[in-house]
């Protein structure tokens, strides 16, 4: 089995076992399910397209910052101009928990992704009762049957949805439904990373959807690089999280993006 197998089945399980705990009433009884969602789309055309990630650790690099504060660093990076902020929910594998999500919300101006291994539409009403904008689909944990039917969900719940591919095969997942279309650098079997998959696939994406490059971002030359191949959000989480003041380093990078 890849990484990636490993974490889908224990996602399975994991979410089996909260539909034991919380029914989707409850979850729909939660005050964040019926707020306005924010666009993170809307947001990506407007403004630098920095999406910030608040990281506690990852399976290929272990703890990137293990005691970060959930709430001071999110609500950092919204004042410090990010377009958006990606939270990873995972508990096993990257250290996050829901109730982060929940907790940064009233303190961050901008949209924000739930992070997390998306298989069943159950995890779109908690992604919509924790304060979500924005959902993630991978194209590589999915059918293309399975990720337009949670697409049209997320749609539904009126929840953004970012599609994340990482080849030339996972293009087929691509459909009407989503709204950006995010190509990961890093290859989610062999964990190796390489921004050329950006620049190879950049022409493949269809213009009407918003097109993020995801993962091993750390220089402003190739985000500009990509910003020439038609990309308008950068997904980064570990270039920031790795160091003592992750929203001053988030700061800091768009003013050198921007001049």
């Amino acid at each position: 089995m890849t990484i990636l197998d490993k974490i889908i089945a224990d996602k399975r399980a994991e979410v089996e076992a909260a539909k034991q705990l919380i029914s989707l009433f409850d979850l729909q009884s939660s005050p964040y399910y019926h707020r306005e969602c924010l666009s993170l789309k809307k947001r990506l055309m407007e403004a630098p397209g920095i999406i910030a990630e608040f990281k506690r650790k990852s399976p290929s690099k272990g703890w990137i910052h293990e005691d970060a504060d959930v709430v001071e660093i999110t609500s950092g990076y919204s004042d410090s101009g990010a377009a958006g902020i990606s939270i990873l929910t995972d508990s096993k594998y990257f250290g996050g928990v829901q109730q982060e999500l929940t907790a940064a919300r009233p303190h961050v101006k901008c949209p924000i992704l739930r992070k997390d291994f998306m298989i069943d539409e159950y995890q779109l009403y908690e992604a919509k009762s924790i304060g979500a904008d924005v959902i993630l689909l991978i194209a590589a944990a999915l059918s293309p049957d399975e990720c337009r039917s949670l697409a049209i969900k997320a749609k539904e719940l009126r929840l953004e949805v970012l599609l994340e591919i990482h080849n030339r095969e996972e293009l087929a997942h691509v459909c009407d439904e989503v709204d950006m279309v995010g190509l990961n650098n890093r290859n989610l079997k062999t964990f190796e990373v390489s921004t050329a998959i950006s620049l190879e696939l950049a022409t493949q994406i269809p213009d009407r959807f918003i097109k993020i490059s995801e993962s091993g971002l750390s220089d402003v030359a190739t985000v500009i690089e990509l910003q020439k191949a038609g990309y308008q959000g950068f997904l980064m989480g570990e270039n920031f999280m790795k160091t003592k003041d992750p929203s001053q380093a988030l700061r800091s990078f768009i003013h050198s993006v921007t001049e």
